[in-house]
């Protein structure tokens, strides 16, 4: 498939755009610098300087494309601006092609809210924070479109060598500072490896007649407790942690806070049914980070 992808370089991207290229796909990634048009190019990938911000530019690829995946965000104060404005482009774009436009939208974990002692599946209702609230939207407006064939995925917590969603807790380590918790303890975390997260991007791509949400998590909830122990024990770290309440994060790192200190589970047996995938990290213990 000749694919169009919009964040291509980032965190979780860099794993997309390296899978999609071994498995054959002529992927465009968009590109802002000539740093990440190298990048791209390292990965297998096809650059296209443009900005999210200003689809014009950029936005007739789509017609080109037989799939397009959005990873791209700002983040920014004008992050749900711009992607509204990025997927109204693409959905008049698409409007104008003789077939839909595969389309691979991310939406995200904490879409869900605190769910407890529930485990969130597709047909669980959704309690965006309030910072992410636009995601709802967007994915709304994508999968009601007639001019795309969507699928909206929602990543658990996303870890990696690098870190990812484990990094402030292994800088403390490294540092041999306290495990600063939001929240509580016994906060849940759902989790997955990047690699595994990309190989679900692919699979849903290629899937063309799958439409709708689809979770992606390797572990259904994972408690911060079980989290911290693991790093102290790889990094000689004594364990010690403070606990933040919500409100002393959310005055110190902004709204968005409250993300990382929801109690939340989510499966993902929709995803695992209808694509056979299987996560290669079924334990965050078994990778490397």
């Amino acid at each position: 498939m000749k694919v169009l992808i919009l964040g291509g370089t980032g965190s979780i991207g860099t794993a997309v755009t390296r899978e999609l290229a071994m498995n054959g796909h002529q992927v465009t990634g968009l590109s802002r610098s000539a740093a990440s048009d190298r990048k791209l190019e390292a990965l297998g990938a096809r650059p296209l300087r443009g900005d999210l911000r200003t689809p014009s530019a950029w936005v007739r690829e789509a017609a080109r494309a037989d799939g397009l995946i959005q990873l791209a965000a700002t983040f920014d104060d004008d992050m749900a601006e711009a992607d509204t404005a990025a997927i109204t482009a693409i959905l008049q774009q698409a409007a104008l092609r003789p077939a839909p436009l595969r389309m691979i939208y991310t939406g995200g974990c904490w879409l869900y809210g605190a769910t407890g002692s529930r485990i969130a599946d597709e047909a669980s209702p959704m309690r965006p924070i309030k910072p992410f609230a636009w995601m709802q939207r967007n994915a709304r407006m994508v999968l009601s479109s007639p001019a795309v064939s969507a699928a909206v995925i929602h990543p658990a917590m996303v870890y990696h060598a690098g870190g990812g969603a484990f990094s402030r807790y292994l800088d403390s380590a490294r540092a041999d500072r306290p495990f600063e918790i939001w929240g509580s303890i016994a906060t849940r975390w759902p989790l997955i490896h990047r690699e595994d997260l990309a190989r679900a991007y692919r699979l849903l791509l290629e899937n063309q007649d799958l439409t709708g949400h689809f979770n992606a998590s390797a572990e259904i909830g994972v408690p911060a407790a079980e989290i911290t122990r693991e790093i102290a024990r790889r990094h000689g770290h004594d364990g010690g942690y403070l606990v933040r309440s919500l409100k002393h994060v959310l005055i110190k790192y902004g709204a968005w806070a409250e993300g990382p200190a929801l109690d939340q589970q989510m499966g993902s047996s929709k995803l695992r049914c209808l694509t056979g995938w299987q996560p290669k990290f079924s334990s965050f213990r078994d990778a490397q980070f």
